[in-house]
This record gives structure tokens, sequence and C-alpha cells, in this order.
């Protein structure tokens, strides 16, 4: 069940919905695509009620599903071309486009296989490969990257950001929070709402009130947390261990030449200052417990290597 929600997605970008499972983003792509329909509210896509979307339209939208829904006693060339056909493609046309679309997925050589006998990984770029097969201006993909290695992965996202290049428009849902890195914006949905929208870089800023920047120095830290915590544009100080003293200041480059001033005016010898780059774990996690949840657990959301 979804709360309050409200998103715009503008044309050209990739929107990136991130959260645990559970969290609403299936059901969100459900909505856009005219599955479901909101108890209330309204929902606009290409300017149309989805639930009333026209043929011209639905030629327009690619939608890739959590579950595989091809045919599973056809080969992979074939649910393609079924695909297409639906789509109104020509039969010369077809066949280029299928070619282009399963070398992409890596398939072409797996072509004559049965859907049936992949596992689900194979399944995944079938169904990814009968969403793009016929060059849609709007694509919802959900989950797409789901048990996909590493390579394929950063290939899909190569081929994403090209199509964004072209001026099309992506709603991707993932787990893999890492993936954050490659949206244009992104939104935090966590138990049906979506608590945070924002660049990549504006939500760890939220999600930290600032920037970070780590500094080392010979002695134990804490001697010098007075010394940077009344500076113009520091908002928190705390100590790691031994020498590490971590900052969160307004704008990092603005903050560093006077951090190492005061520091080196105090008689600190400094070892090393850099600005820290939260993972996205640690930002959603932290906009999560603002959220009022101090409960998520790193296991709900996944990285690269799960």
């Amino acid at each position: 069940m979804l709360r309050d929600l409200s998103l715009e997605v503008g044309a050209g970008e990739i929107f990136g919905l991130i959260g645990p499972s559970g969290s609403g983003k299936s059901t969100t792509i459900h909505l856009c695509c005219g599955h479901l329909r909101p108890s209330g509210g309204s929902v606009t896509v290409l300017g149309q009620d989805p639930a009333r979307f026209s043929a011209r339209t639905r030629r327009r939208i690619g939608y890739m599903p959590q579950g595989f829904v091809l045919f599973p006693d056809l080969t992979v060339q074939q649910n393609l071309a079924f695909v297409a056909g639906l789509y109104g493609m020509s039969e010369w046309r077809c066949r280029a486009e299928i070619r282009r679309t399963l070398e992409l997925v890596e398939l072409w050589d797996a072509r004559a296989a049965r859907g049936a006998g992949g596992l689900g990984g194979m399944q995944r770029r079938i169904a990814l490969a009968a969403a793009l097969v016929h060059d849609p201006d709007l694509l919802f993909v959900d989950e797409p990257t789901a048990n996909l290695d590493p390579i394929l992965r950063a290939k899909l996202w190569a081929h994403f950001r090209g199509l964004r290049e072209r001026g099309r428009t992506l709603l991707v849902t993932t787990q893999y929070v890492d993936e954050a890195e490659y949206c244009d914006r992104v939104g935090l949905m966590y138990g049906g709402a979506l608590i945070a929208t924002g660049r990549p870089a504006s939500l760890r800023h939220q999600a930290f009130g600032g920037d970070i920047v780590d500094i080392t120095v010979e002695r134990p830290s804490r001697q010098y947390v007075a010394t940077v915590r009344g500076l113009a544009g520091v908002r928190d100080t705390e100590t790691g261990e031994n020498e590490t003293l971590r900052v969160t200041v307004e704008d990092a480059q603005r903050a560093i030449p006077l951090l190492l001033d005061a520091l080196e005016a105090s008689g600190a010898t400094i070892r090393t200052v850099a600005q820290y780059q939260p993972t996205f774990d640690e930002v959603f996690i932290r906009l999560i417990e603002q959220h009022g949840d101090p409960r998520p657990a790193l296991g709900q959301l996944q990285t690269s290597a799960a």
C-alpha cells in the first residue's frame, strides 16, 4: 500500500526508485502502467490516464516486470519476435532490432534456447530485451539488474544512460543501492512512502547535514575538536579512532582551507585531509532513521556484492 505518494519524472531523465522489498516500488510502476487504479489522487503518464492508454501510447512504453511473464515454450528469439509483433514492428525491422537487443543483453548466442530452460538471470535478460526491442520513448523497468553479474550490470546502465542522451525517459526500481549513482534523480521508498527524493549528491547532503571532511593529525583528535567547532560553516564534529577528526561542513571546498589554517595555528601536525563520500548504504539508512524508524538494517538493501 502506498501512502501519500507524490512523484514527477521529467522527460529525458533516469529516475531511480530505491528501497527494500515491500516498500512500494513495484506498486508504483503498476500504477504508472495502468495495471492498478489509485484509490485516491490521480496518475498521468504521457499526458494520459494509464487506465485509458490508447494503443498508440502503449506502443511508446516499454515495461519489464519482476516476474518472468513471457512464453516458456518459445525460444529466446521467438519470444522477442512475438513481442515485437505486438508493437506493430515490421518483419524487416523486427529482425534487426531483435539481434541488436539480444546482443545487448548477451543472449544472441542463446537465441535458440527455450525461455523455460534459462536460469533466473537469463529470464531477466529476456524480459528486459522484450521491454527494449521496440525502442520505446518511456521505459519502466522493475529490478532490471537482479541476478546479473557486475560486468553486465555496468553494460546495461551504460545503455540506459545512452537512451537518456537520446531523450528517452526511464523509471527504474532497484534494491542495489549503489545504482543510485547512475540515476539523474533518486527516490527512496520505505513503508509505502516516498521519504526522500533528489539528485544523488543532494541526498548525501540531506542525510548527513552537509559535506564530510576527514582529517588525521599526529596527536589524539579530541584535542582539536574545540578548535574547529566554532569555525564558520562547521555543523558537526566527531572523533574517530586515535588521530581521525571527522567534520561536517556546509561546503567542503570552502571549509577545508579554513580547517587547515585553524588546526595548524593550534599546533596540529596534519597527516591527511580528504572529503569523505558516504556510501548509499549509509545515506539511505540515515534517511530512514531520520524518517523515524531506527530499525532498518543493511540487509534490507542490497549492494552490488549481494
